[in-house]
């Protein structure tokens, strides 16, 4: 059996980093496992299951392959000496990763700007205070109204930008969940199914008409099949609510954090605003202090927020990309294999021969034993009687096209209640005591086989589209369409407010030491007049 594990921890790792995980979906959690295993026979043949392949080729026997996201991730790549990277969206490429870390470099660049030029100017102002012998006193009513004024700007402006980063924080966190439920939901949908085709599959060991039951080897090959999909659900079921977790406790740590920030950012924001207006000069440098370490701290989160906006949002284009060129190749079919058209097709015609096969074991029963006159002591003989017992339409042909009910036939879906109107009374020994061609034994028996064969027809194009990946290109689209949109703008939200509150925090830390200074000087010059 193919391990499932590579791909699964790759789809982990892309998901904490674009809050789906999407691909926590794990069509190849299921695809690894049930494209390495094959059932053989149905009463003559059966479901298999072949390997594919993620590269599809053309007509001209030449593969065909896609860019993904290509022109969003047309940027510059410091591991490659600063030259444009061009390989597109690809969470395995170190260059991918390299550079779209580098969209948050700015923001990061000016953080250590900042951490040190005003570092160095704070160290300059202190050693000017320590060695100058006299300090000048000299006050400017317009400059003192001035830094008062765009002081009070600069609070309200940070405050803004709190407001910002708290809204799009509490959005983003929302919107992320709301995607990780929608993954959960199409996963549980996945599980329920998939454990329906085993249970149809676990039936079908067990029936028989008439003393007629699959052959021993195709019960083995059932039964490995069986393990297969119980083990493809498990995992799925637990890895996707395990990733689920995960995800979530780090974008809470995350969200906690920001929310940390942003309190301290404000605060400090606002307790610079009242001690520089009213409060003592040494309080205010204490300030200064914080405020220098805070900022730096806030922008690095900024650019991280940056290269998490930029690989949610190539991630988008690259899912939408993948899902509406379903026959190329792309850097996902290697985290997500899916099988080729090709093998697809024969798995569906596999389960259309088990169909048709079982469809034929049951209209033989009813032909040659339930609407046959046999003469009383006769093997087969039970005194049946009494109108004909309709036969079951097969869905398809014995070579797979679809075909139309005939007159007379019944369809899976009204096959029982149809046939329960043939069905006699019996006595001890199973022969009808009333008019009928049907025992209780045989009309359950007919039951079972209409089970196992419309379980199949139900589930094959199900099988089909998850064996194409047509059901993982569906959730994606619908991600991209219902779930992208929000992601992407809630986090821009949270980076712009991140950048607002550093810059006018940034802003009102100058304006603290010019006004309070200002301030000081206004009380020495007031203090000083005769």
């Amino acid at each position: 059996m193919l391990s499932s594990k590579p791909a699964f921890h790759k789809l982990s790792f892309m998901l904490i980093y674009t809050i789906f995980f999407v691909s926590a979906l794990s069509g190849a959690s299921i695809n690894d496992h049930i494209e390495s295993t094959f059932i053989q026979g149905g009463v003559d043949g059966g479901v298999s299951w072949g390997n594919g392949r993620s590269l599809r080729q053309g007509n001209s026997g030449q593969s065909s392959s896609l860019i993904l996201a290509a022109d969003r991730t047309h940027r510059k790549d410091p591991s490659d000496s600063f030259n444009y990277y061009t390989g597109g969206w690809n969470i395995s490429n170190e260059h991918y990763i390299y550079s779209v870390a580098f969209t948050g470099a700015p923001l990061f660049f000016i953080a250590a700007v900042w951490f040190v030029g005003f570092g160095l100017t704070l160290l300059l102002i202190w050693l000017c205070y320590c060695c100058c012998k006299g300090r000048s006193s000299a006050y400017s009513p317009s400059v003192y109204v001035l830094s008062l004024l765009f002081l009070s700007i600069f609070t309200i402006a940070a405050i803004i930008g709190s407001v910002v980063l708290y809204t799009g924080l509490e959005k983003f966190h929302n919107s992320t969940e709301g995607t990780l439920e929608f993954v959960v939901s199409q996963a549980d949908s996945t599980v329920g199914k998939l454990r329906n085709v085993s249970d149809v599959l676990d039936t079908a060991k067990i029936t028989g008409v008439a003393q007629i039951f699959l052959p021993e080897a195709v019960k083995k090959n059932i039964d490995k099949v069986d393990d297969t999909i119980n083990s493809s659900v498990n995992t799925l079921d637990t890895e996707t609510r395990k990733n689920k977790k995960d995800i979530l406790h780090v974008i809470d740590l995350v969200r906690q954090i920001l929310i940390i920030i942003a309190a301290l950012m404000l605060s400090l924001a606002a307790l610079g605003f009242f001690l520089s207006v009213s409060g003592p000069e040494s309080l205010v440098y204490i300030l200064v202090i914080i405020g220098w370490i805070l900022i730096a701290a806030t922008l690095i989160l900024s650019s991280v927020f940056v290269l998490l906006h930029n690989v949610v949002e190539d991630t988008c284009v690259a899912m939408d990309e993948w899902a509406k060129n379903p026959t190329v190749h792309t850097a996902l079919d290697d985290i997500i294999p899916c099988v080729d058209p090709k093998a697809a097709q024969e798995t569906l015609s596999q389960s259309k021969e088990v169909t048709y096969e079982m469809v034929v074991v049951v209209n033989r029963i009813i032909n040659n034993v339930a609407n046959a006159n046999m003469p009383t002591g006769a093997p087969t003989s039970y005194n049946q009687s009494g109108p004909l017992v309709p036969n079951l339409c097969s869905p398809f042909n014995s070579d797979n096209r679809d075909k139309k009910c005939a007159e007379g036939e019944v369809e899976f879906e009204n096959a029982p209640e149809v046939w329960k109107k043939y069905v006699c009374n019996v006595g001890a020994d199973n022969v009808c005591t009333t008019v009928g061609r049907l025992t209780p034994d045989l009309y359950n028996q007919m039951n079972g086989a209409v089970k196992v064969s419309g379980g199949l027809y139900l589930y094959g194009p199900f099988l089909t589209d998850l064996l194409d990946c047509t059901f993982l290109r569906s959730t994606f689209n619908t991600i991209h369409d219902h779930h992208c949109p929000d992601l992407e703008l809630f986090s821009k939200w949270v980076y712009i407010g991140l950048v607002l509150i550093s810059a006018f925090v940034c802003l009102s830390l100058i304006l603290w030491v010019l006004h309070s200074r200002e301030r000081s000087h206004r009380k020495y010059t007031k203090l000083a007049r005769p």
